[in-house]
Order: C-alpha cells, then structure tokens, then sequence
C-alpha cells in the first residue's frame, strides 16, 4: 500500500474515534509531528506501528447493534429466526415463527437449534464449506429445507434463505427467513 493511502487511513481511523494526533503519537510511543507526517504520507510507517494503530483504533464491539437487529427479528411478519452460525443456538425469532412451534418459544432459546433439522437442511449445511460460506464468500443462499416429521419445532417442505452477518462481538450470525412458495 502506498505510503499516502495508509496515512490517509490513520487520519480517517484516528478522526472516526475523536482522537487527537497527540493522543495516537503517545500511545505509539512517538511524537505527535511523527503522526502528523505519516499522515501527510511525507514519512513511511514501520510495520510494526501500522499493527499498534490498527489495534489501537479498531471499532469497539457495539452490543446495541445487536440488541437492535434482535428487535427487527422479534417484531417481524416474516417467518424468520436468526442463529449464531456456529452453534446454531437460537437467539431471537419471529411471531410468525415462534408461532409454528408446538414448545414454549422460550425454551428454544439459547439451544441449538441443529437437532431438529431436517435431511435437507444437514445436506445444506454440509455443503456449506465447499461453497466459501464460512471463509465470506458466499453470504446469502436459498435452500430446500425438506420436512423433519418434528412434532415439537416442525419444519415443513419449502424454501429458505441463509443470510450470514456478523454480530457486534464478529462472531457470525445466520438470519433464516422462509420464502414464500
């Protein structure tokens, strides 16, 4: 990367969190005219205060991002529910799917969800690798989901859409949502 487009990234990070040149250069161990002209881009950056800088301004996880997309799945019409993608554990869901379960909706939560998937459904997730799903390359796919003759959670032939996305925290989250026939 060239010298001026990091500096330009520094400047932008460092602004973005309301921190002053001073304040970096202390934190890195530099003077405050060092940051300034890396920003400038009139002086290269050591690989090793680029690592410093980037941790140092990272975006902090914001758990409100979190709370908020788990009340846009609460109050939704669709039939949705949204797991985190490695464990399947539930960690919100729609009337309109909450609805279709035979068990208190609270006794889901928290659990995961992978039991009660169908034949279809474990084919689904076992292709999941080969198409880049967990390396981001693939962040939507729609899937036969099959029925799992559950009484409990029963999931009925159709179609659904995996949307992956992260949490606040990075780790991963899948928004299940039933396509309409």
């Amino acid at each position: 990367m060239a010298i001026q487009a990091f500096g330009r990234i520094l400047r932008r990070l460092r602004v973005l969190r309301g921190m002053k040149q001073a304040h970096l250069a202390e934190l890195l161990g530099v003077a405050q005219a060092t940051v300034s002209r890396w920003e400038r881009g009139e002086l290269p950056i050591p690989p090793d205060r680029i690592a410093a800088a980037e941790r140092l301004l990272a975006t902090p996880p914001v758990p409100s991002q979190d709370a908020a997309l788990r009340r846009l799945v609460e109050t939704s019409a669709l039939k949705v529910h949204l797991i985190c993608d490695r464990t399947h554990r539930l960690l919100a869901a729609s009337p309109a799917r909450r609805g279709e379960w035979r068990g208190d909706p609270a006794d889901f939560l928290g659990r995961s969800l992978l039991v009660y998937a169908s034949p279809a459904i474990l084919a689904a997730e076992d292709g999941l690798d080969a198409l880049g799903w967990h390396e981001d390359r693939c962040a939507s796919l729609a899937i036969d989901t099959g029925s799992n003759g559950d009484t409990l959670l029963p999931i009925r032939p159709g179609r659904a859409l995996w949307e992956r996305l992260p949490l606040a925290d990075g780790s991963p989250a899948r928004l299940v949502t039933t396509l309409p026939p």
